[in-house]
């Protein structure tokens, strides 16, 4: 028994999650938690509610994860918005993930391990730009994309793990096209990006 299957978490009916316990939430709660809002994520032990997310958004990310479920090889799988599991106190949700295919989900099929993931992709929100990128390299996560916009276009700030200093440590940027080579050959026509009206 978990943890999380320990606890009282009231009736279906109540907002229990509105109160935490002493010392915060822990990863496995979000699987238990009744009536949570959809997307939400922990940080710091703490519940984090996803906003609305904008068109742009939503076709870039969309862009990211279909190039990268074309192009990944047969031992990869792709993910958008799933939940990733970084340590007992940080559950995030990326907007596109990498992982090794067959990869532990857990027993609900509801989250990934850290150790099975080898890059992830963040829209650069504020968060995004500085607490998650210390998460993801404190967890081990090797690769990250920092997604943001100029000109109605994105721009990708791509990071690696620095393995002494366990920091995200700067790549490059790509503007129009993105092309890495780790942790597998990509080739993003980012500049196809074209808002649906």
């Amino acid at each position: 028994m978990t943890a999380a299957s320990e606890r009282d978490y009231g009736s279906d009916d109540d907002c229990e999650w509105a109160r935490p316990p002493g010392g915060g939430w822990i990863s496995d709660d979000l699987d238990e938690l009744p009536n949570l809002p959809r997307r939400t994520e922990l940080l710091y032990a703490s519940l984090v509610f996803a906003s609305a997310q904008t068109v742009y958004h939503s076709l870039t990310v969309g862009l990211l994860e279909r190039a990268l479920a074309e192009q990944a090889p047969h031992v990869f799988d792709v993910y958008r918005c799933f939940s990733l599991t970084l340590d007992r106190r940080n559950r995030l949700e990326p907007d596109v993930l990498v992982a090794r295919a067959r990869a532990d989900l857990a027993p609900k099929g509801t989250r990934l391990l850290s150790d099975d993931v080898c890059l992830v992709a963040e829209d650069s929100a504020e968060r995004d730009r500085d607490a998650e990128p210390r998460k993801y390299a404190a967890a081990g996560i090797v690769h990250l994309w920092r997604v943001g916009e100029e000109d109605a276009l994105p721009v990708v700030h791509t990071c690696a793990l620095d393995p002494a200093t366990r920091t995200c440590a700067p790549t490059g940027i790509s503007h129009n096209r993105l092309k890495p080579t780790v942790p597998f050959p990509v080739d993003i026509d980012l500049s196809t990006l074209e808002p649906r009206r």
